[in-house]
């Protein structure tokens, strides 16, 4: 046996090897520029995909893991500012969630219309090009078990769609990044009272404890269903549950003479890594059978797809600076929470170099939630 098939063998069958090999050939492919643009994280995904087409399986604890640390840290981390900032655009924030999603739904009915895709299909494309997985729930309800095809096909575009887009629309802009920060950090600034009189009880000094709680509390919230009409239900999931409880504790700092607060370095190193993780189970879960299934079906439905993710993102982005006058980082961040792609939040954080863009995110994700949720379960029913 030589080196080369005694090193393949062995990462074949050790979990641990195989994601530390899938994040370390992401990585590699994610600062690979073309044209000045890149992957960056999400090159992990696309090497998780190859990996699972070969039929590579992890367990999913794994990417359930890194989806509620990345969302509980961007919670954290967006918490102390979240409030003011909706306070101030709750409306845009709601707006840009139905426009967003709507536009997709539209786009998806005119398809199944007009190209005579199957409903079950075209409802799994529309929520795979929204990354949205109870979308994909309410789909498989209404719709057919066939929606999981559609949402294998247009996932991985949804994702890699979105964060080019939140790269390349400034470079089309001729943003200039540093102003656009600057008064972006400015507005979002927040004056916080330091208060001596009473002094918390820390209970380590990075801020673990806060964080887990967090989770618990975001695992509960998860949980809890809320009836929709037509006999669907609504849940604020793996993604919204933590996000809630991070921003909640996050704003607060304290329970009574708890001390809750994290420090940002270590949240932000939980972040990335949580992010890496659920893109790698993203991508091996969505790897397996996704040839085949192009094969089977088409690849024109890949074209669907993107047009389900590039369309929204358009039409979201003209709504956002034409009617609502927002800026350009609110506006990447509230398009991000509107396609409710974490994965392009991560790269929008990364190249606004600013995590204040998660407040618009987080400020919009719910009601695009809930409306593809709603949307998904229409169309399945009605077309």
């Amino acid at each position: 046996m030589n080196i080369f098939t005694w090193f393949m063998e062995s990462v074949w069958t050790n979990n641990l090897m195989l994601m530390f090999s899938i994040l370390v050939l992401g990585y590699a492919l994610g600062r690979v520029k073309v044209c000045g643009l890149d992957l960056g994280t999400a090159g992990v995904l696309l090497v998780a995909l190859i990996f699972g087409h070969f039929g590579v399986v992890i367990p999913d604890i794994v990417g359930d893991l890194g989806l509620i640390c990345f969302v509980t840290a961007v919670g954290y981390i967006a918490g102390p500012k979240f409030f003011r900032n909706l306070k101030a655009n709750a409306t845009s924030y709601i707006l840009m969630g139905v426009v967003t999603i709507l536009a997709g739904a539209l786009v998806c009915v005119a398809l199944i219309k007009l190209c005579n895709i199957p409903t079950d299909i075209g409802v799994g494309l529309m929520s795979g090009a929204l990354t949205s997985t109870p979308g994909l729930a309410a789909a498989k309800e209404a719709a057919g078990v066939n929606a999981a095809v559609g949402y294998g096909i247009a996932y991985p575009f949804g994702v890699v769609g979105v964060v080019l887009f939140v790269q390349l629309l400034p470079r089309i802009l001729k943003t200039d990044m540093a102003a656009e920060r600057a008064k972006f950090q400015a507005a979002a600034t927040v004056q916080v009272e330091q208060k001596e009189a009473k002094k918390r009880i820390a209970i380590d000094d990075m801020g673990y404890f806060g964080f887990g709680l967090a989770i618990v509390l975001g695992v509960i919230l998860a949980k809890i269903t809320i009836p929709l009409p037509g006999g669907g239900q609504f849940a604020l999931g793996t993604s919204g549950g933590p996000l809630l409880a991070g921003l909640i504790l996050s704003h607060f700092g304290h329970v009574g003479p708890i001390d809750i607060r994290a420090e940002k370095r270590m949240l932000e190193c939980i972040r990335e890594f949580g992010l890496a993780l659920f893109l790698m189970g993203a991508g091996l879960e969505g790897g397996a059978g996704f040839v085949e299934v192009l094969k089977e079906q088409g690849a024109m439905l890949f074209v669907y797809g993107a047009l389900m993710t590039i369309v929204p993102m358009f039409v979201s982005y003209f709504f956002a600076s034409k009617v609502l006058k927002l800026s350009v980082f609110n506006s990447l961040g509230s398009i991000c929470g509107g396609m409710t792609s974490t994965p392009a939040l991560g790269t929008l954080i990364r190249v606004a170099q600013t995590d204040d863009v998660a407040a618009a995110y987080a400020a919009t994700y719910p009601m695009a939630l809930i409306l593809v949720v709603l949307c998904c379960q229409f169309i399945g029913i009605l077309c």
